[in-house]
């Protein structure tokens, strides 16, 4: 029983140790199942966003974010776009009856013709 005492202790030294080592902010750029996971802040940092692998090159709100396609950063920080709308180079657009953007970013209908339902040609 003491044994086993003793080992739960020693694994939670472990942790505890762990722990504290790892949470240092500003300093840590930690790679994790393919993605980068950025634990310094890009408002004191702001080229911590030009990393590799980085979600975008932008900062708002001390995250990294992409301007071009962030719906909740649409073109600027904080440029929401509303319901049903999506973020298409950096503009708020309806992909159900955008020409350029039908039914999805870059997706853009004939000239003969109309995107009807996110569909170009739709009938």
């Amino acid at each position: 029983m003491k044994a086993l005492l003793l080992v739960a202790m020693l694994m939670a030294l472990v942790a505890i140790t762990l722990s504290a080592t790892s949470s240092e902010p500003n300093r840590f750029v930690s790679q994790k199942y393919g993605r980068i996971m950025v634990t310094s802040s890009c408002d004191k940092y702001p080229k911590i966003c030009h990393i590799k692998g980085s979600v975008g090159s932008d900062c708002c709100n001390n995250k990294c974010v992409n301007l071009r396609t962030d719906g909740i950063n649409c073109g600027k920080c904080g440029k929401k776009c509303s319901y049903g709308k999506i973020c298409c180079e950096g503009k708020c657009v309806n992909p159900r009856t955008n020409h350029k953007h039908c039914g999805k970013c870059g997706n853009k209908c004939n000239t003969a013709s109309s995107c009807i339902y996110g569909m170009c040609s739709y009938a």
